[in-house]
C-alpha cells in the first residue's frame, strides 16, 4: 500500500494573540494548506487538548504543535517541559514560534527538546511565508509518526 504524499495532519496552535492566531489561520488559507488548524489561546488549554479532557475530549491527536513562548495561565516553556516529558505526547513535534530573539529562549526550548525555535515576522507576507515553510518541511518533507 502506498502513501499518499499529501497527508492531512491536524496542526495545534497554541497562541493567546488574537492577531497572530488569524495570521496562522490566513497563512493556511493562503496557501491552501489542506491541514486542520485548531486554536487554544493558553498553555493549560492547550494540554487539555492534547490530553483530551474536558471540552477537548474528542480532539484528535495533532501531528505538529505551534507553540508560542509568552502565554497566559502556563507559559509555552512549561507546556513544552510537559508535552516532552509525556511518553504519550513526546514523539509530535514542537515548532515554537514566538516574537522572542533571546538567545536564553532559543536555547531554553532546544534543551527541552523542541524540534524547531522560529522567530514570528513582523511584517505580514514574511509572516504567512513563514507558517508556508513550516507547514512544508514538517507535512511534506518530513517523515511524521502515525
Amino acid at each position: 500500500m502506498s502513501e499518499s504524499p499529501l497527508n492531512v495532519i491536524d496542526v495545534l496552535l497554541v497562541e493567546d494573540d488574537p492577531g497572530d492566531a488569524l495570521m496562522t489561520q490566513e497563512a493556511f488559507e493562503h496557501h491552501k494548506i489542506r491541514n486542520s488548524l485548531h486554536v487554544v489561546k493558553d498553555g493549560v488549554e492547550a494540554l487539555a487538548f492534547l490530553r483530551r479532557e474536558g471540552e477537548f475530549a474528542d480532539a484528535p491527536r495533532p501531528g505538529l504543535i505551534l507553540l508560542d513562548l509568552n502565554l497566559p495561565r502556563k507559559d509555552g516553556r512549561e507546556v513544552l517541559a510537559e508535552v516532552k516529558a509525556d511518553a504519550e505526547l513526546r514523539s509530535i513535534p514542537v515548532v515554537v514560534l514566538t516574537t522572542s530573539e533571546a538567545e536564553e529562549d532559543i536555547l531554553r526550548s532546544y534543551s527541552l527538546y523542541a524540534n524547531a525555535y522560529v522567530t514570528k515576522p513582523v511584517d505580514f507576507d514574511r509572516f504567512i511565508e513563514v507558517v508556508r515553510q513550516i507547514d512544508d518541511f514538517f507535512v511534506t518533507v518530513v517523515k511524521l509518526p502515525r
